[in-house]
């Protein structure tokens, strides 16, 4: 059974009773859930993610002080903590995790200012560009088991996807880092007889594929340690991922580089295919480095068109 589900059942067999006894009138008020940082948020727990940070437990999310003040909130967390200690197994840990809590008693404006850097999901153009792709992802991932005023479900159904134009500007700042590297550094690198360089100029044409697809998909990409497991459920080029992997892990000895070239050279194309698909750019060639300032041509935004083409690069 995985995290959010084992959060689910806590959730409504200890945590919806304990509200509804004790905390009756502030029900309507609050939203109760499992989102954020940790693994099972994203549904990719395994026997290997349990070993820390990792309990029965969900997050009640509670409006500003003038709703619910601070006693209410108050008692509210010592109800919490009096759940039972165990649940399937699992016990709940006396100690918050590394990097703060992930459990309890919170207040939503605090959780979504620390993910993003705005209590009410209201994000500026500087914002967007700027507030890390794996914070937007931790703020939308996991579930809202339930949501009297329906706040929570709001602000993550404006943090969603990127606007447009930002997307767009994301896209051209990557498509042109990827043709940089895989396109003309990788066999430079080589030429050269800089093997290192070359598996260099390899993770950067990967680490930027890897942000075009997840893009290209409206999904944002989570903390690397999850790209790749993120990556294969993705509706489109979900394929991608295994090709960047072998990118990654072999050689640049000269027959393989050959191969390794030929390789960067079908993902650019696959990637072009997509661009083609979904009419984000004009472009009609084999050279992605043109394909990403038709992306940008594309920005309605005439500010953020004229940004520099990497201005999206977090």
């Amino acid at each position: 059974m995985q995290g959010l589900e084992i959060a689910r059942a806590f959730f409504e067999q200890y945590g919806r009773p304990m509200l509804e006894e004790q905390f009756s009138p502030q029900l309507p008020q609050i939203a109760v859930g499992l989102i954020g940082s940790g693994s099972e948020c994203f549904g990719f727990d395994d026997a290997v993610s349990r070993d820390h940070d990792f309990e029965p437990g969900f997050i009640i999310f509670l409006p500003d002080e003038e709703t619910i003040d601070r006693r209410t909130a108050f008692l509210m967390e010592r109800a919490y903590t009096k759940l039972p200690r165990e649940f399937m197994g699992l016990k709940r840990s006396l100690m918050a995790p590394v990097g703060g809590p992930r459990h309890g008693v919170m207040r939503a404006a605090e959780f979504f200012q620390d993910k993003v850097g705005s209590p009410d999901g209201t994000l500026s153009l500087y914002q967007w560009l700027t507030v890390p792709e794996a914070s937007l992802a931790e703020a939308v991932n996991g579930e809202i088991f339930y949501d009297g005023p329906g706040t929570v479900t709001r602000i993550r159904a404006c943090l969603a996807t990127y606007p447009a134009d930002i997307r767009r500007k994301k896209l051209a700042s990557s498509l042109l880092l990827m043709a940089q590297a895989g396109q003309y550094n990788y066999t430079r690198c080589l030429a050269h007889g800089e093997k290192a360089a070359a598996q260099l100029a390899v993770h950067e044409f990967v680490q930027h594929t890897m942000k075009v697809v997840f893009l290209l998909n409206q999904v944002y990409e989570p903390y690397y340690k999850w790209s790749f497991r993120a990556m294969r459920r993705l509706p489109k080029l979900d394929l991608t991922a295994e090709v960047l992997e072998y990118l990654l892990t072999t050689d640049n000895e000269p027959e393989m580089a050959e191969e390794k070239y030929d390789v960067i050279e079908g993902i650019c194309a696959d990637v072009i295919d997509e661009l083609i698909d979904q009419g984000l750019t004009e472009a009609n060639c084999g050279d992605l480095e043109k394909h990403a300032y038709s992306v940008n041509d594309g920005i309605l935004d005439a500010e953020l068109r004229n940004m520099h083409i990497l201005a999206a690069i977090d």
